[in-house]
């Protein structure tokens, strides 16, 4: 095959979520048959990317700013806060418009098998920020898994106290979806989160 240079590009790529050695071999070869167009602009804004990149001090969002351009925005609703698992999950719910609120990433879910506790999330911050005021929703949009479940149970627990409405995302049949092919948990939720 190709030398050292070629093989660590592969290696690299094959890390990658998504990417196996076959399909790191395919980006590497599209690579490297334009490194003008191709190559050497991905380099360039993967150093800039790198060098200037950081997670947002108040919601954990990565951005080249801090406080990230979500925070700083002066037209979202600071009384309302959406906690997400992950900035994947907070790039998902900017992308489809439908939240002007602020965020909140968690930094994962509580999990026994991964051993990820509440001191391994994100939660003091997000405590601090409701206690200092102006909150008056949370909304929980974990995923709908046994983890995400534990951990929107827990939040819950820990923001009841405080004088903050706590909802979580409705969960159950999606857009399109057929019932014969969904599973049981989500039927059950979805005829139990049912509205007329």
């Amino acid at each position: 095959m190709g030398g050292p240079e070629i093989e660590r590009l592969i290696e690299l790529l094959a890390r990658l979520p998504g990417f196996g050695p076959r399909s790191a071999r395919r980006a590497a070869l599209t690579l490297l048959r334009q490194p003008r167009t191709r190559l050497l602009p991905l380099a360039s804004a993967m150093e800039q990317a790198a060098r200037t990149v950081r997670t947002c001090s108040l919601c954990g969002n990565l951005d080249s700013q801090d406080p990230c351009a979500i925070c700083d925005d002066p037209h979202r609703d600071r009384s309302i806060v959406c906690v997400v698992e992950g900035v994947g999950d907070l790039w998902a719910l900017e992308r489809a418009g439908v939240h002007r609120g602020l965020y909140h990433v968690l930094g994962g879910t509580l999990s026994a098998l991964g051993g990820t506790g509440p001191d391994d999330l994100s939660t003091a911050p997000l405590l601090a920020r409701i206690e200092a005021g102006g909150v008056r929703e949370v909304i929980l949009a974990l995923g709908a898994t046994v983890e995400g479940a534990t951990t929107t149970h827990w939040l819950a627990e820990r923001l009841g106290p405080l004088d903050v409405t706590v909802s979580r995302v409705a969960q159950g049949v999606p857009m399109g979806g057929a019932l014969d092919v969904l599973d049981d948990g989500t039927l059950a939720a979805a005829l139990m989160a049912r509205r007329s």
